[in-house]
């Protein structure tokens, strides 16, 4: 009977450590700076989206952002002059095990320069759909005139 508990602990174990692994090495990727060059829509036309309730999405575009996995904490920087809301904010991140569906999340709060959230403690959730060492992809899914609608955003690594 000890032989047989054991053994199921570790196939649990072993069962859980595989996506922790991946969780870990992809904040180990994640480290750094990264710069947002592009933001593109799965549908054709234009169209005026705020992101994360800051700035318009032609404000984001070229923004800095900075990630500190070790205690999952970021700041990022909307630098285009013409915006009118420009600046350093903070944010705290996570990269949870993957769900059902296999995919992995990248979840992002804003919050202030005391680690408080700034957004009624509400939060945003996005596909991360690619990481590797010089490159990002985030998708977030929001609804539009009912029907889902996928924001597409790239990141390149500056350092």
């Amino acid at each position: 009977m000890k032989k047989l508990m054991l053994m199921l602990v570790v196939i649990v174990l072993a069962s859980c450590s595989a996506p922790q692994k991946t969780v870990i090495a992809a904040k180990k990727t994640l480290k750094g700076e990264w710069s947002l060059n592009n933001i593109s829509y799965d549908r054709s036309g234009i169209f005026d989206v705020n992101l994360y309730n800051d700035a318009s999405a032609e404000c984001f575009t070229g923004s800095t952002w900075k990630f500190i996995p070790n205690n999952n904490t970021g700041k990022y920087q909307v630098n285009q002059s013409s915006c009118t809301s420009t600046g350093e904010r903070n944010f705290r991140f996570t990269i949870p095990k993957p769900e059902g569906d296999g995919e992995y999340y990248f979840l992002f709060k804003p919050i202030n320069e005391k680690k408080k959230s700034t957004n009624n403690n509400a939060g945003y959730r996005m596909a991360l759909k690619h990481l590797d060492d010089t490159t990002m992809t985030w998708a977030m899914t929001v609804s539009l005139e009912g029907s889902p609608f996928v924001i597409t955003m790239n990141f390149n690594k500056i350092q």
